[in-house]
C-alpha cells in the first residue's frame, strides 16, 4: 500500500510544535492511529531513523502514524522538558492527529525508553488512547541501576577465572575496585532505604506520587486499564533494569496479568535498535500489535 506524508505545526499551550503524519493512500484510512512519543534526547526521526521507518511501515500497512517533537526537542523550540512533564505535549499531538485524520476513533501510543514511560503516564487521562506499545521502558533509579549492574555484570565478572588472574597479576587497578564498591554501596542503599522509610512513609504508600519510579509507571498502566504490548532488547541495561526492578512490583504484575497482549524479547538488540534486521522485526511486530489492539478496541 502506498502512503504520503504531511508536515504540520500545531499549538501546545501557546507554543508551536512540529509533527509529521504518514497516511495510507488508495484505501480507506484505519480508525486506529499510531502516535510515536519520542524518548530523550531524541527527536521525531529517531536513532538510526527508527521512527521514520516505523511510521512509514505502519502507513504502508494501512495505519496512519504521527511522529512529533515535543517542546524542547528537535524543531519544537522551547525549554527542554523531561518525560514526566510532557503531558500537554502528548495531548496536543493527539488533538492534532485527530484533527488532521478525521477518520480516527482511537490512538495507540508507541514509545521507546522514556517515551514509553511518558506514554504510560499520559494514558489514564485520555480515553482516546486505546493501547500502548512499550519498547525498553525507562524506570531508572541510581539504586536500581546499581543492582542491575551487580546482577548482570559484576557477578559474572567475579565468577570469571580470567578476572581473578588479572587481579593477582596486578592488571586490575584500584579504580576498578572502587567502581565495584560504589556499585555495591548504591545497591545496598536501596535496601536500607526501604527498611528505614517503610514506617515513616506508611501514610503515603497508597499515593501514586510517593511510589518509586518503577512502581509509579506500572500504577499508571494499571490505572489506564488499556491493553499493551512490550518489547525488551536482550543486550540493553535499561531493559534489564526494567525487568529486574519494575516487572516484579505488584503494580506491574497486576497490569501484566490483566492487560498484556504480548511480551517480545528482541535477540541481538541494543537499547536504540541499531540492527537493521531487528528494526525490521520491530516494525512488523508493531503492525501486528496494532491490528490486535485495533480489534480489541473496536465495538463488536
Amino acid at each position: 500500500m502506498n502512503y504520503d506524508e504531511q508536515a504540520l505545526v500545531f499549538d501546545c499551550v501557546g507554543e508551536p510544535s512540529i509533527g509529521i503524519i504518514s497516511r495510507p493512500t488508495g484505501a480507506p484510512e484505519a480508525q486506529t492511529g499510531l502516535l510515536i512519543v519520542v524518548g530523550g534526547p531524541q527527536y521525531r526521526v529517531g536513532s538510526h531513523r527508527l521512527f521514520v521507518k516505523l511510521a512509514r511501515h505502519a502507513a504502508s500497512q494501512g495505519f496512519p502514524a504521527m511522529r512529533f517533537d515535543y517542546r524542547g526537542m528537535g524543531d519544537s523550540w522551547a525549554e527542554l522538558r523531561s518525560f514526566e512533564t510532557v503531558h500537554d505535549d502528548v495531548q496536543a499531538a493527539v488533538n492534532a492527529f485527530f484533527r488532521e485524520v478525521p477518520t480516527l476513533k482511537r490512538v495507540v501510543l508507541w514509545g521507546l525508553c522514556d517515551g514509553a514511560s511518558a506514554s504510560c503516564m499520559y494514558a489514564p487521562s485520555d480515553k482516546r488512547v486505546q493501547g500502548l506499545i512499550l519498547i525498553n521502558p525507562w524506570v531508572h533509579t541510581t539504586e536500581g541501576g546499581a543492582i542491575t549492574r551487580l546482577r548482570h555484570y559484576y557477578v559474572r565478572r567475579l565468577l570469571d577465572g580470567a578476572f581473578w588472574r588479572k587481579v593477582l597479576t596486578g592488571q586490575v587497578g584500584m579504580r576498578a575496585f572502587n567502581v565495584l564498591l560504589d556499585t555495591v554501596r548504591q545497591a545496598l542503599a536501596k535496601r536500607i532505604g526501604r527498611s528505614s522509610t517503610r514506617s515513616a512513609d506508611s501514610s503515603v504508600t497508597n499515593q501514586a506520587d510517593a511510589l518509586p519510579l518503577p512502581s509509579r509507571i506500572g500504577h499508571q498502566v494499571r490505572q489506564s486499564g488499556i491493553p499493551f504490548a512490550m518489547a525488551l532488547s536482550d543486550e540493553d541495561p535499561i531493559a534489564q533494569e526494567f525487568e529486574d526492578q519494575a516487572m516484579p512490583t505488584p503494580e506491574w504484575q497486576q497490569a501484566v496479568s490483566r492487560q498484556l497482549i504480548q511480551l517480545a524479547r528482541l535477540s541481538n538488540a541494543d537499547h536504540t535498535i541499531t540492527s537493521p534486521e531487528v528494526r525490521d522485526q520491530l516494525c512488523q511486530l508493531t503492525v501486528d500489535w496494532m491490528r490486535d489492539l485495533s480489534a480489541r478496541s473496536a465495538p463488536p
